[in-house]
């Protein structure tokens, strides 16, 4: 017999102590930013109709840098979020939302 994916999370994540749960929970949260982050730039530059090669070009870097900032391995500064939305014709907006 085998037991779903889902009942064995939830049975790992019940049994870890508090401390352990707490990082975990933040780790799960910055992954989860990380992935955010990605997935903009990803939409921002396919949107623009420009290939990575293409982007890297406009920014002044690598097409390999583009491509681990799209797949969530890098983790794009400020001024290369300028410097990609400039590229792509967009203004760069940050800001604080109310948590939920």
């Amino acid at each position: 017999m085998t037991t779903p994916f889902r009942e064995l999370e939830t049975n790992a994540l019940a049994a870890m102590p508090a401390e352990e749960r707490a990082r975990f929970d933040a780790a799960v949260e910055e992954e989860e930013a990380r992935l955010r982050l990605a997935e903009l730039v990803y939409t921002a530059r396919t949107g623009a109709g420009l290939t990575q090669t293409a982007l890297a070009a406009r920014v002044g870097t690598r097409q390999s840098v583009i491509s681990a900032i799209e797949n969530g391995a890098q983790v794009p500064t400020i001024p290369m979020l300028r410097r990609i939305a400039r590229a792509v014709d967009q203004d760069l907006n940050i800001e604080f939302a109310a948590a939920s």
